[in-house]
């Protein structure tokens, strides 16, 4: 999308109060509702405030002051009931709001609840136990125990902190700062709320930064210190330290007293980074995530609000909260598929985030190895800056990638691993290094079928086969989450003990690792066997510890991690992402191969990568070999724009989904007879494909059917779907979900 034009002149905030206001409250409505505010309360545009709505009471905020009386008579009215000590949300925050609804076509309501995401958070914090150095009453002396000494280091400042913060920071148990508090080296005292991150250093460890590092990082520096709306593109190889020239932008916000936001595309991404984040600004971020748990939900939601918190890391629904003075936005891995949400408020967090930084007048950073195409077209137009970092940092150097043929190069029967791979995992056995073999693929096997007639085993709930797993032993949908025992008859023949895996999951590479290297030590790496972030953080340290010879991992470990003895990277199937239709699928194939490609070598070791491809001619492949990423992009742009396909136009996706497949299927042909086709009054062009089945026809038990709309840009295309839409009868059993710039097209 074209962020930068899309934003009308800001109007001065005002200070707004009266007898009547309209209020927006957290649920599916498109406006809000006009409350009358009592005599003894006083009301201003983005208080938070308790209203009546129906025979509940509810939370909402204060949109606006009331323009005359409205449709609706005062004594008709009901009353605010009461105001939330809180800041109120922010102008900014508000327009941000608007203008996601609309850009999305989405309630705005439904917005605003993604912002209200803490309702606890509201409330004045109970008071909790702190503690701050005592000065008075102790000198220290020689006498001190080194964890002692290290938490006197710390507390200098004279600033109050819980037991558990001060511990983390002095890598000592809660139990010595007790201790020391009966000791009086240390005094107890009520706190409220200490907010997380609440005083990071601007100055902590510094890094030591190459010469293109430091040009790059003096120029986001001067972003934030002369302000105002600016978009820069970060792009460096994988290991090429872009992580820690975003981290001077960081440091500079925080000496200009902003809020920092930081992106991460999973929150799998986030165990490192913490450490990195750490070790440099003196304190861990602010987290938000979807499985924080409440108590750290409610901190750090009114953290962000009241200001207190300065950085935020967190995935993509983080974008929303309610900052008070947010300065800097931090997009890291910004090509990520991961940054879409596709159910609820559908929204691309990248570039809501420039919307966001548009509106608030400050600099965005999006990073990556592998740009997406759209922000690449944005660079290289001139809209975006770009910055590139060329090399590795430290003098590591790229790694050696080949393509291995597998119509030369076969596994053998029942196998999936080549000849040369296997040896590679070997050389690298006898050097004492590790090696990554990678199956984007979870579970034992894709598919299960009877050898008898060819049944395949389908989820009864979606359009997917059950996939193996070995250590449930059992057929599970990774869609809808349906699982069931491998039945003992096949249901078509009823023939006994007929069905066979075919294809390979990670944990059938395993078995086939562990047959060829049985003294070795092997973890598989995936979303179901690293199932919380402590066991996910806990198997990484074992890989960095070196306790580790051989890691079989899926996209979970392709991006972000750091492992200084990995040499040697095998992707099993380097084709997997090319099947299917999908407009992006050779893009996303290439970004995910270059960066699980990027975590060999990343120290002072060379690294190899081999890429086990039934097609060892295709363009993906040979851009692999040849590291020649801006040709790839090049060539797949001309693809795009011969075919009249973004980023050289729109589109809007329409999903009808319901229960009841008739009434879905009516729908949807309602919708095809009134859709637009061919070339408008103004000359542009517009074009609606369907309906059809969507690929995933069935997706937890409803039926889903699809329309894809294609315009020009100039065509103001919301305007046009959303009219277009409403002009259908919708019976109550089925909904319609509309999909601006659509991403996957499932």
């Amino acid at each position: 999308m074209d962020q930068t034009s899309l934003f009308e002149e800001e109007k001065p905030d005002v200070q707004e109060t009266g007898d009547r206001v309209c209020v927006l409250v957290p649920y599916p409505v498109g406006k809000e509702y006009d409350y009358l505010v009592p005599s003894d309360l006083s009301v201003s545009a983005g208080d938070y405030v308790c209203v009546p709505l129906g025979n509940r009471e509810v939370t909402g905020v204060v949109w606006r002051q009331a323009i005359g009386d409205g449709d609706i008579a005062s004594k008709k009215l009901k009353s605010v009931i009461s105001k939330y000590s809180i800041e109120p949300m922010s102008k900014v925050n508000r327009e941000f709001i608007d203008w996601v609804a609309g850009y999305t076509l989405s309630m705005k309501g439904s917005v605003l609840k993604m912002a209200l995401s803490s309702s606890a958070g509201l409330n004045p914090p109970r008071a909790s136990r702190g503690f701050r150095i005592n000065i008075d009453l102790y000198v220290p002396d020689k006498g001190l125990t080194p964890k002692r000494k290290k938490v006197l280091e710390i507390m200098a400042d004279m600033k109050t902190r819980k037991a558990s913060e001060i511990a983390d920071l002095a890598g000592c148990s809660p139990a010595v700062i007790k201790a020391m508090a009966d000791k009086n080296m240390l005094s107890e005292v009520s706190i409220y709320n200490i907010a997380p991150c609440l005083y990071p250093k601007s100055d902590g460890c510094l890094a030591k930064l190459s010469e293109d590092q430091k040009i790059i990082a003096d120029e986001l520096r001067k972003d934030v210190c002369y302000g105002g709306f600016s978009v820069s593109l970060l792009d460096g190889v994988t290991g090429a330290g872009k992580t820690e020239v975003y981290f001077e932008a960081v440091a500079q916000a925080l000496k200009e007293n902003k809020q920092i936001l930081i992106l991460l595309p999973e929150i799998a991404l986030s165990n490192a980074f913490l450490e990195r984040f750490k070790r440099r600004f003196g304190c861990a971020p602010a987290l938000w995530h979807s499985h924080l748990a409440p108590a750290q939900r409610r901190d750090s939601w009114r953290g962000v609000a009241q200001g207190d918190t300065r950085v935020v890391v967190g995935a993509r629904s983080a974008l929303f909260l309610p900052y008070k003075n947010l300065g800097l936005i931090i997009v890291d891995e910004e090509h990520d598929p991961a940054y879409k949400q596709e159910d609820g408020v559908i929204y691309h967090a990248r570039d809501m985030a420039v919307v966001r930084a548009n509106l608030g007048k400050f600099p965005i950073i999006l990073v990556s190895a592998t740009p997406s195409l759209e922000t690449m077209m944005n660079a290289w137009e001139g809209k975006y800056k770009h910055l590139v970092l060329p090399s590795r940092y430290g003098g590591a150097f790229l790694p050696d990638i080949s393509v291995v043929d597998l119509r030369e190069d076969k596994p053998e029967c029942g196998c999936f691993l080549s000849k040369t791979v296997l040896e590679k995992v070997q050389e690298s056995l006898d050097a004492g290094e590790q090696s990554l073999l990678f199956l984007n693929r979870r579970g034992y096997a894709p598919l299960t079928l009877c050898r008898t007639c060819g049944h395949r085993m389908e989820c009864p709930r979606c359009t997917a086969w059950l996939v193996a797993h070995k250590r449930s032993g059992c057929l599970h949908c990774h869609h809808c989450g349906f699982h069931s025992a491998v039945p003992k008859h096949c249901p078509s023949c009823n023939d006994i003990d007929s069905f066979a895996a075919c294809g390979p999951g990670v944990e059938r590479i395993f078995e086939e690792v562990k047959q060829n290297f049985p003294d070795a030590r092997i973890m598989v790496l995936a979303s179901d066997t690293a199932e919380s972030n402590e066991e996910l953080k806990s198997m990484l340290d074992k890989i960095i510890s070196g306790d580790v010879d051989i890691i079989i991992g899926t996209q979970i470990i392709a991006k972000g991690h750091h492992f200084p003895n990995l040499t040697f990277v095998g992707v099993v199937d380097a084709d997997l992402g090319l099947k299917g239709g999908d407009l992006r699928a050779a893009e996303r194939t290439y970004q995910m191969l270059h960066q699980v490609a990027g975590r060999a070598g990343r120290e002072h070791k060379k690294g190899c990568v081999m890429l086990q491809s039934w097609f060892p001619d295709h363009r993906i492949m040979k851009a692999m070999a040849g590291n020649r990423r801006d040709e790839f992009l090049s060539v797949e742009a001309a693809e795009r724009e011969e075919a009249g396909m973004p980023p050289y136009s729109r589109l809007a996706g329409i999903i009808i989904s319901g229960r009841e497949e008739s009434s879905v299927i009516d729908v949807a042909k309602s919708l095809g007879k009134t859709s637009f086709q061919g070339v408008t009054k103004e000359g542009a062009y517009i074009q609606t494909l369907g309906p059809a089945p969507a690929p995933m026809a069935r997706l937890r038990g409803k039926y889903r059917y699809r329309l894809l709309v294609r315009a020009d840009k100039k065509i103001n295309l919301q305007k046009t779907v959303s009219s277009w839409v409403s002009g259908v009868k919708v019976p109550s059993n089925v909904r319609i979900y509309i999909d601006i710039d659509p991403q996957s097209f499932l």
